[in-house]
């Protein structure tokens, strides 16, 4: 199993407790840029690209899993000298994390999801767009990823926003995208997540047409103790579209943390 070095950044004072954040697959680090100025007063933000999104390179290898990237992360907080993390997670970029929740309990201390979910609801569909993208370049599945991430009325309201997320996925390579989304496809965590010791919070968007609210309640159910909390106004960037709350229940969260290098 061939480890791949992630681009990453650190924000944030450098005495803080760690917080990991992964965006969604096809997205970058810059989507987390609202939540950064709250994150930052306290904690040291770690924010990654994963396979083959921004410079972090795509690999070699022909498959990927869920566990290869969480290995990844593993390896970079291992070079940082890192022991525990909080994670923040967003879509099917978070189940790296839950893998990281699942066999390295000891390094999570925290996690939250932002639209999570055990396992992907259409695997044969995203399958079916890891291959368009595969085969085709990021411009063939353009209105597949990014539809469902935002509501009409916040793509009308700002459309600045939009087309900045937008860019960012067109610079992702197409064979990094497809095999994060391949790995999320054939993966099923439902059968681990009781296992998840750290406490858990499920945020789901009320009008997300990827991962409705159900796919977050029955995550949440699965986790023991874990928080599940309804978005209302917001699709699957939550993150993004309704900032102004997510930055509220993450502080939230995380706010047991105690400081320190991790």
């Amino acid at each position: 199993m061939a480890v791949v070095p992630l681009q990453h950044r650190f924000d944030g004072p450098q005495d803080g407790p760690v917080v990991l954040l992964l965006p969604p697959f096809g997205a970058k680090w810059p989507v987390w840029e609202p939540q950064i100025p709250e994150l930052t007063r306290h904690c040291r933000v770690l924010r990654i690209n994963h396979r083959g999104h921004g410079a972090t390179p795509a690999g070699d290898q022909p498959m990927v899993t869920v566990g290869d990237l969480g290995t990844d992360i593993e390896a970079l907080l291992d070079v940082h000298g890192i022991g525990r993390v909080s994670v923040v997670g967003a879509g099917f970029g978070a189940m790296p994390g839950t893998w990281l929740a699942v066999h390295r309990p000891d390094r999570v201390q925290r996690i939250a999801y932002l639209a999570g979910a055990a396992r992907v609801p259409c695997p044969d569909t995203l399958l079916e767009i890891a291959e368009r993208a595969r085969t085709g370049g990021m411009g063939r599945v353009r209105g597949d990823v990014l539809l469902p991430w935002f509501t009409p009325g916040f793509t009308r309201e700002r459309p600045d926003v939009v087309r900045c997320v937008a860019e960012g996925l067109e610079g992702v390579d197409p064979a990094g995208f497809a095999a994060c989304c391949e790995a999320a496809a054939v993966t099923d965590q439902f059968p681990d997540i009781a296992r998840v010791r750290a406490p858990a919070l499920v945020v789901s968007g009320a009008h997300d047409p990827l991962l409705p609210p159900g796919h977050g309640r029955r995550l949440a159910a699965g986790i023991p103790g874990a928080r599940f909390e309804l978005l209302r106004g917001a699709a699957h960037l939550a993150g993004v579209e309704r900032s102004d709350r997510v930055n509220e229940l993450v502080m939230e969260h995380l706010a047991g943390v105690p400081a320190g290098p991790g």
